[in-house]
């Protein structure tokens, strides 16, 4: 299964503002953080903040929050406002996409889409940014723009 850029910046953006809880985050350091146009990025949070899954605060020290809770936003929530579901009855093996496959009735492989459909819709509804964001772990230090700061390990004294 493949998802749009849109849709990546997007959970990008979401585990961002996760793991940021109250603080603000901003789309200059996200945008750092992954490597992305900011310009591409800042449509995204506008999209969110209308979608309702963020609030923006302009100005100094403004930036983006999530919504709600973390714990209350799957990642089927963020998904669902970029990606367009499926057509009922639509079948990737079908040469024209969105049009009702004319083997649907003798084909022995369309269940088996359905059901994979099902199964990774039900995954990301049942992962909450929380969840994800929790399975990340600690980050490592950064420049405070997003950019990982490098790290000197030491030996310890004999």
């Amino acid at each position: 299964m493949t998802i749009t850029r849109s849709t990546r910046y997007a959970l990008y953006a979401a585990a961002e503002m996760a793991m940021a809880g109250d603080r603000p985050v901003t789309v200059t350091e996200v945008a750092a953080r992954y490597g992305i146009p900011g310009g591409a990025l800042a449509k995204v949070f506008q999209q969110l903040v209308r979608a309702g899954v963020a609030v923006g605060t302009r100005g100094i020290g403004g930036g983006y929050r999530l919504a709600r809770p973390a714990s209350r936003i799957t990642v089927l929530d963020v998904m669902t406002i970029f990606e367009r579901p499926r057509t009922p009855g639509a079948c990737i093996l079908h040469d024209r996409p969105g049009e009702q496959c004319p083997r649907s009735s003798v084909c022995n492989l369309h269940w088996l889409f359905e059901e994979v459909d099902e199964l990774v819709r039900c995954t990301y509804e049942s992962v909450t940014l929380e969840t994800l964001v929790r399975r990340v772990g600690p980050r490592p230090p950064d420049d405070g723009a997003g950019r990982p700061v490098p790290v000197t390990l030491r030996r310890p004294p004999d």
